[in-house]
């Protein structure tokens, strides 16, 4: 099939890579779909994500065209600054010991992860620092490509922690009885149509600045910037209809899958030892903090485990809404740590990373 494909390629390349790209999208969203409607927390970016991974692995061409990165990063951008309620500002300014401590322990894991990499496994500084990031996963992967590190090797840790936290917590909280279903929601409505217009304009406006400024991941975080600012300011209520959300979240996840389209079986089982080290490594230092937490403050033990789980945001607010955690706790800590770890990552990457580049060169 392949050879098939190939051969088509000259003569009708055009055509072919739509094909691919059509199957790309085909392939993550039924797996997307097919995790959703098995339950499981995070399932559609997941879903998505694990599918066109195993198919890329099988030797299926798959990929996502520059456009369709943009679009689905902006509007993934979009979601996450809707987030930026009033209410949640409210919130994170009523938590400035957790968040703190937060920065705090997402400096302490990135670190400790990353010198269990370098000095375990070899790794150098660039691609260690990105793998033992916590969150934001998107971004960590556009600034590795444009670092040159380890894409493959990012992707298999940050993807392994992630699968893990979003299969391990959810037991966890169940097995211990840490839920409870008196637990606030949180909603998310859609904008008006203007409003979307305006949101949509004001994030494209904003990524485009910071692209022109040459910022890492600026689709994403400039979407989110624009994004947040409006909905911070009370000039727009509500956020993208479902539909858009969904698709931003399949989009990611089978971006992500996309990445593995260069390796080999033999790279992801090279690197599950790296992987499973550094998530022990991340998780041990985070459950200091939570322990710390718990002893000092009235906070409930669920929602700071949620709350200070090094995964991506999306899949934790996921969990949170299913196992009727604390959305706004949550919400507010990992939208914290998404912003610290998208500032502060390109500056500890060029500060630490550039020791080990310049003596690659």
């Amino acid at each position: 099939m392949n050879q098939i494909l190939a051969s088509m390629a000259h003569a009708f390349p055009g055509r072919v890579r739509i094909l691919q790209v059509l199957e790309t999208l085909a392939i993550g969203t039924i797996g997307g779909v097919l995790f959703l409607l098995m339950g499981l927390p995070g399932g559609l970016i997941s879903g998505a994500m694990i599918t066109v991974g195993i198919a890329v692995m099988m030797g299926r061409p798959l990929s996502v065209p520059p456009i369709l990165t943009q679009a689905v990063l902006v509007l993934l951008g979009i979601s996450l600054g809707s987030l930026m309620s009033r209410q949640l500002l409210r919130h994170v300014s009523a938590y400035p010991l957790t968040i703190a401590l937060l920065a705090i322990a997402t400096f302490f894991t990135t670190f400790g992860a990353s010198f269990y990499l370098q000095r375990v496994h070899g790794w150098d500084k660039t691609s260690a620092f990105l793998a033992a990031s916590p969150g934001a996963l998107s971004q960590i992967t556009i600034l590795a490509i444009e670092k040159g590190a380890d894409v493959s090797g990012i992707a298999v840790v940050q993807t392994l922690r992630v699968i893990a936290l979003t299969a391990a917590l959810p037991l966890l909280l169940a097995l211990t009885g840490m839920t409870s279903a008196s637990a606030p929601t949180l909603t998310m409505s859609v904008a008006s149509p203007l409003g979307l217009a305006g949101l949509i304009g004001a994030s494209v406006s904003t990524a485009l600045l910071l692209r022109m400024a040459k910022f890492p991941a600026s689709w994403m975080f400039g979407a989110m910037i624009g994004s947040s600012v409006l909905h911070g300011a009370g000039l727009i209520d509500g956020g993208l209809p479902p539909l858009l959300r969904g698709m931003a979240l399949i989009g990611i996840g089978t971006l992500i899958g996309s990445r593995f389209a260069r390796m080999k079986s033999k790279i992801l089982l090279g690197h599950i030892h790296a992987a499973l080290g550094a998530f022990a490594i991340a998780i041990g230092i985070s459950a200091v903090f939570v322990a710390v937490i718990a002893l000092t403050t009235n906070v409930r033990l669920a929602d700071i485990l949620v709350a200070y789980a090094p995964g991506a945001m999306d899949a934790m607010l996921a969990l949170a809404l299913t196992l009727h955690i604390d959305p706004i706790f949550v919400g507010a800590h990992h939208l914290s740590r998404f912003v610290f770890v998208t500032i502060a990552t390109p500056g500890i990457v060029h500060l630490f990373g550039r020791a080990q580049e310049d003596v690659d060169d």
